[in-house]
């Protein structure tokens, strides 16, 4: 297992890829409360044919691997995150991707580095960090397959909060990537950055000139779609794609065309020269 210390925390992290002349990086931020095994299971297969990269896979404070028990806020959050970031790619550009509350730090990141990142990827995001205020779908499922019923009954799949599509892939890569890191998160670093979820610190950057992807999900009852598209200015070059038939899991549920798009981000980035 590979560390990196912050302030006093070990902060935990996965690499794939060496560093080296010809080889770019890409940090990948999870989400809240999950690991970094959501994201290397997501990101990961887009990566197969793509040897040039290196990936860095970070578990936030509290969460996966990084102990962090004296912390109390996303700004304790983001301190630590942006120390690991600085120390794992001490010089350099590099390029980021977010999911959801790994959106919104990957975006403050990015307002605190502009000079530095490459390219801006985030998936789902958090944009409005007080839940109340968020502007959101109803909760709804599209496809259920009748033998997931059967299998796992109909009480498991109504307690599922997420999954828009319930299928055999989607349900069973949700357990695989998203149940683990659910169960290492400290519940009290949790509940502690839950009442302190909002960050002090800049989330949007002056115009961001580099390749940018914004991906949201049309069923998406966590974090919505609406709120996002008021990022597309602050990121003259981004794609922006809202994904019907996808929710707060749209990795797994619009698998194909959330590839294909992160894909062509990359190919955007390598374009530019990272």
């Amino acid at each position: 297992m590979a560390y990196v210390e912050v302030d006093g925390v070990r902060v935990h992290y996965v690499e794939h890829g060496q560093a080296g002349p010809g080889v770019a990086t890409v940090v990948l931020v999870h989400g809240f409360p999950v690991d970094q095994r959501l994201m290397a299971g997501a990101f990961e297969p887009v990566f197969a044919d793509r040897p040039g990269w290196r990936r860095v896979y970070v578990d936030l404070p509290g969460m996966g691997g990084t102990v962090a028990p004296d912390v109390a806020s996303t700004d304790d959050v983001f301190r630590i995150l942006r120390g690991a970031v600085q120390a794992l790619v001490p010089e350099g550009p590099y390029a980021l991707v977010g999911q959801s509350y790994g959106g919104y730090l990957a975006r403050g990141l990015t307002a605190a580095d502009a000079g530095r990142v490459a390219g801006l990827a985030v998936v789902v995001t958090v944009v409005e960090p007080r839940h109340e205020l968020r502007e959101l779908p109803r909760r709804q499922v599209l496809v259920q397959d009748p033998a997931l019923v059967e299998r796992v009954g109909p009480e498991a799949l109504a307690a599922e909060e997420v999954l828009v599509v319930q299928t055999e892939e989607t349900w069973g890569r949700s357990r695989q990537e998203v149940d683990p890191g659910l169960a290492a998160a400290d519940p009290e670093v949790v509940a502690r950055v839950e009442a302190h979820y909002a960050g002090s610190f800049p989330v949007e950057p002056v115009p961001f000139d580099k390749p940018a992807l914004v991906l949201v999900g049309r069923q998406d009852s966590v974090t919505g779609y609406r709120d996002a598209w008021g990022l597309v200015e602050h990121y003259p070059r981004a794609s922006f794609a809202v994904l019907d038939r996808a929710g707060h899991s749209l990795h797994l549920e619009q698998r194909g065309l959330f590839e294909a798009l992160v894909g062509e981000w990359l190919d955007r980035v390598e374009e530019s020269g990272a």
